[in-house]
């Protein structure tokens, strides 16, 4: 490629994590007003509108990564876009039935277009680069994106909500997916679109029970808030979805063409993959629950909100060039690990802010330090797998990142809602309850610290102080 063109190549494929958070900032940011429109007032109800778009984000990720590596990964990319602009429009028309299920079901939907864009987006890096700084730069760049995501689509959501009609918000999204969809078609090399010699065949099997499992574990613990876990339904619904999962792991050791090779998960993986989870289900529980803290604690409006969220924009640039220079000069497990420190105090210093304190005082400081944890914990684990996994399955490795990264996300705002509604015996006090939410993302983030250090305190022992070729 030409500079130029691959400067439009890094940009097109980094763009689709910044759609990716986008979409999690666009409903997010009008969501009393959503729920307003619906007559909504359970916490736990609004928290699928969150919940159900990153249960499918992390769902039909490892699926769709697999489907790039069969197909190739440019045509799975540019369909991606397309499908998210699709269901964009949808959860926009939502509006006209008035059915909460009815958005809930087309944010889900919205869900799968990333999760066919992501693992596809880092696989055509992975293809492109092999490992040193270009590469190590190129994943820092996508992980940067995410911030900035955020933040475009919570200004978006929040303007649309306030001054016109939140539907908008939606419809011009699916405008841009669309847009995007096209400008790839073209600036994607069709050498990176090739499809391999001798292509993989599909684990229909796997992927059944897999899907099957990890739907049903999700859908359990978020339902957990809103019914309880003594009612039959939500342990029944886990019980079953953990027998999924087993059967997947079974159905994997026997597959001729695993979805998940079980030879590839070693110990390495194993730690980076629950660092990722344990922080990002904590940066998950932190980003709706500060929201809430500003919406319902300090009765900020979305737009000032907005506002106060767009530090992490610069801090993430910051973080993202940080996060390069540290790749080639320290080792990736330092890196990780820092990664998940970052993660804890940022939702420390949130945490114990009081209800009412100037913004400078602490919630300015959580969110500039937040983006370290993405920026670093993101980029260090694509990196870890990218390179530990063939060139043919590249597609996989991605998408054990991102499958961890989003369904955690999912999976741990349910365990905070349960937290929040039945940890509270006054519902009228809302501020205590988002405490107790904050409490369960500081457990977590914790949890992480020790796993992170953990991870490396044995790559050092194994090891030593290894730094990346650059």
């Amino acid at each position: 490629m030409s500079l130029t063109r691959e400067i439009f190549f890094v940009a097109i494929c980094a763009v689709s994590h910044l759609m990716t958070q986008a979409s999690l900032g666009l409903a997010l940011a009008p969501l009393d007003i959503i729920a307003k429109d619906f007559g909504t007032t359970n916490a736990g109800e609004q928290s699928w509108f969150i919940a159900g778009y990153s249960l499918t984000v992390g769902t039909f990720i490892m699926i769709s990564g697999r489907l790039g590596d069969i197909l190739g990964h440019k045509r799975v990319f540019a369909f991606g876009y397309a499908w998210f602009g699709v269901w964009s429009c949808f959860a926009g028309f939502s509006a006209y039935p008035k059915h909460q299920i009815f958005f809930d079901v087309c944010r889900a939907m919205q869900g799968i277009g990333p999760a066919l864009l992501m693992p596809n987006a880092l696989a055509l890096f992975g293809r492109a680069y092999s490992p040193g700084i270009r590469k190590n730069i190129v994943f820092s760049f996508f992980g940067a994106a995410a911030p900035a995501g955020f933040v475009i689509g919570a200004t978006s959501g929040s303007f649309f909500g306030q001054v016109a009609w939140w539907p908008w918000a939606f419809w011009s999204f699916g405008i841009t997916c669309f847009a995007l969809g096209v400008l790839s078609m073209f600036i994607i090399p069709n050498a990176l679109s090739d499809r391999p010699a001798k292509s993989p065949g599909f684990d229909w099997s796997g992927s059944i029970v897999g899907v099957c499992g990890l739907v049903l574990v999700n859908i359990a613990f978020n339902n957990a808030p809103l019914y309880g876990w003594n009612k039959p339904h939500v342990y029944f619904i886990l019980i079953i979805g953990l027998l999924c999962l087993g059967a997947f792991g079974w159905v994997e050791k026997r597959a001729v063409n695993p979805l998940l090779p079980m030879h590839a998960l070693n110990s390495t993986v194993g730690f980076v993959l629950a660092c990722v989870g344990v922080g990002w289900g904590a940066f998950g529980v932190w980003v709706f629950y500060s929201w809430r803290f500003l919406t319902l604690v300090r009765h900020a409006t979305p737009l000032s909100i907005s506002a106060q969220y767009a530090p992490c924009m610069i801090s993430g640039l910051i973080a993202s060039g940080m996060t390069g220079f540290l790749m080639t000069h320290t080792p990736v497990s330092f890196v990780m690990m820092t990664s998940m420190v970052a993660f804890c105090i940022g939702i420390v210093i949130a945490g114990t802010q009081p209800a009412q304190q100037t913004y400078w005082a602490q919630m300015f400081v959580s969110i500039i330090v937040m983006p370290f944890g993405m920026d670093m914990s993101f980029p260090a684990a694509s990196i870890i797998l990218s390179n530990h996994m063939p060139r043919e399955h590249q597609g996989l490795a991605m998408s054990l990142v991102n499958t961890v990264v989003n369904y955690s996300i999912s999976v741990a705002l349910g365990i905070a809602g349960t937290v929040e509604v039945y940890g509270n015996k006054d519902p009228a006090n809302v501020e205590h309850g988002i405490r107790l939410a904050y409490y369960t993302a500081i457990g977590l983030s914790g949890l992480g610290v020790l796993l992170g250090a953990a991870f490396f305190a044995k790559s050092l022992l194994k090891e030593g102080w290894k730094v990346m070729e650059h």
